[in-house]
């Protein structure tokens, strides 16, 4: 399969057809919603990975979003790439968690069609991406029973977490990184109960799903010490996670490699390893 036929047969389904809650308008940036990209038919494992990419609330990076899609399907995984509302376009906590949530029911609600196990779905984001996919590894619920809605009923937990050098606190004004946390609550509208709400090394529990956690040491643009102190909170709690600090790395590095992804960065390799450990059969 090469990047250009997979692109070509990726679907896009908006995440509400009739309107988004909350939505500002009906343009692109108000309608969330997921590319569907699958693996070469006979090569499907049975998970699903729904990716948030990075930009700091602000963009969305197609590195962190289509190619982790195509690098995991080589693994038999099928992918979701999250278009997710934005700060740019003047939206704010909750509604971005929203997207997140309704993502994984998505998924969960409509798995049989494409093979996938219902309990082996996951969430996967870097930077901002990451802070999104950790907000909901902290923060789903088992959905709404008595939903008209089919999609709600659904839970929003995700099985299972992928956090790439990913903004974790809100919090912890010496770790977090300031411009997603403006482009997430505004300049001036953040309150300490939001703050605290939105730094998932705070929010742990005995129900949050187990992690694959990497950084890199140098990264200038996010601080590693968001991934130590998310993992610092796993163990306390007793959830199992893989946690990889590499010495050498920019911020926003993604996988370094080009389709088809012949020498990625070791991360990848790692991450195979711990998916085939947990997820994959």
């Amino acid at each position: 399969m090469s990047q250009t036929a997979a692109c070509e047969t990726c679907e896009v389904v908006d995440l509400w057809p009739h309107g988004a809650p909350g939505a500002l308008g009906k343009g692109e940036v108000d309608c969330p919603s997921l590319e569907i990209y699958l693996p070469e038919a006979g090569k499907a494992c049975g998970a699903a990975m729904v990716i948030c990419p990075g930009g700091g609330y602000w963009n969305l990076a197609s590195h962190e979003g289509r190619d982790y899609a195509l690098f995991l399907n080589q693994q038999g995984l099928v992918a979701f790439v999250l278009k997710y509302r934005l700060g740019s376009a003047n939206y704010r906590h909750p509604l971005i968690m929203q997207d997140a949530a309704r993502a994984v029911r998505w998924v969960r609600t409509n798995a049989e069609r494409w093979g996938i196990r219902p309990d082996k779905i996951g969430i996967m984001g870097s930077s901002a991406g990451g802070h999104l996919a950790s907000t909901l590894l902290t923060h789903f619920d088992a959905g709404q029973a008595n939903a008209a809605d089919p999609i709600e009923r659904a839970s929003s937990r995700p099985d299972f977490g992928v956090l790439c050098y990913a903004v974790i606190s809100m919090m912890n004004d010496a770790v977090t990184h300031y411009g997603s946390r403006q482009n997430l609550l505004g300049t001036t509208e953040a309150t300490p109960d939001q703050m605290k709400y939105l730094s998932a090394e705070l929010n742990v529990t005995a129900h949050t799903p187990p992690c694959f956690i990497w950084h890199t040491w140098e990264d200038g643009g996010v601080k590693v010490e968001n991934s130590l102190q998310f993992a610092a909170a796993l163990r306390r709690c007793n959830i199992p996670f893989d946690l990889h600090i590499y010495t050498k790395g920019a911020h926003g590095i993604g996988l370094v490699a080009q389709w088809p992804f012949e020498n990625p960065h070791p991360w990848a390799r790692d991450l195979v390893f711990w998916l085939k450990d947990i997820i994959i059969p």
